[in-house]
């Protein structure tokens, strides 16, 4: 029997104790992260100038990096290792943002440029963890009906997230870039074969309390 992916649903790779959330970031700064396990460990990583914005969903993170392509400044995916009880710790100190609230239309938060210098001083000053549902993507980036959750860490609490919530860091941009080539090579290649091939990772709902479903609207909307 066919089972309904809910409209606002929190999927990941994790074990019993680890969760993996990806950002991308730029060669200096992933370099440098992987090789000293350590998110800050580039002068070039800039603690408390801007908010960072993590996602849990691998298709998500194509999406939004053009499968490591898009964007020069984010040429390198990692995949970033954090404990249950950290990411869970990010979400309840959660605020959604207008967007996610449906009460107003924004860009991309990680591209959002036309408010930054605006929001600088605040952002650097709110330790608020903001909450954004996107629409979920395919690995082929097609848009699908149900909803992507996007955590934005602020620049108050990064140094916090970057030296005690990180566990572990993988650079994943040639499993990126490898999975473009196939979907290239091989239109007719299913979701079964990729993750055969391992570069599609099998995500599964990541389950939180009732209370933290409600606070994050974890609910089909109204309209």
């Amino acid at each position: 029997m066919a089972t309904t992916t809910p409209y606002k649903q929190i999927r990941a790779l994790y074990d019993d104790e680890i969760i993996t959330v990806y950002q991308a970031y730029n060669t200096q700064i992933a370099s440098a992260a992987v090789a000293a396990q350590k998110l800050d460990a580039s002068t070039k990583f800039r603690i408390g100038s801007r908010m960072t914005w993590v996602k849990p969903s691998w298709a998500w993170m194509l999406y939004r990096a053009g499968y490591s392509y898009k964007d020069p400044g984010q040429e390198r995916i990692l995949a970033i290792k954090m404990r249950h009880a950290d990411f869970v710790g990010l979400l309840a100190r959660g605020v959604l943002t207008p967007h996610a609230t449906g009460k107003t239309s924004t860009s991309d938060p990680d591209n959002d440029q036309g408010s930054a210098d605006k929001q600088k001083d605040k952002r650097e000053k709110s330790s608020d963890v903001k909450i954004q549902w996107d629409p979920e993507r395919t690995v082929r980036l097609e848009k699908l009906e149900y909803r992507s959750i996007q955590i934005g860490i602020p620049g108050a609490l990064t140094p916090r997230w970057a030296e005690e919530m990180i566990v572990g860091i993988e650079d994943v941009t040639d499993k990126a870039r490898e999975l473009k080539r196939v979907l290239d090579e091989r239109p007719g290649v299913t979701d079964e074969e990729l993750v055969d091939m391992e570069l599609v990772p099998v995500e599964r709902p990541f389950e939180i309390s009732e209370e933290l479903q409600k606070s994050l609207r974890m609910v089909l909307p109204e309209e």
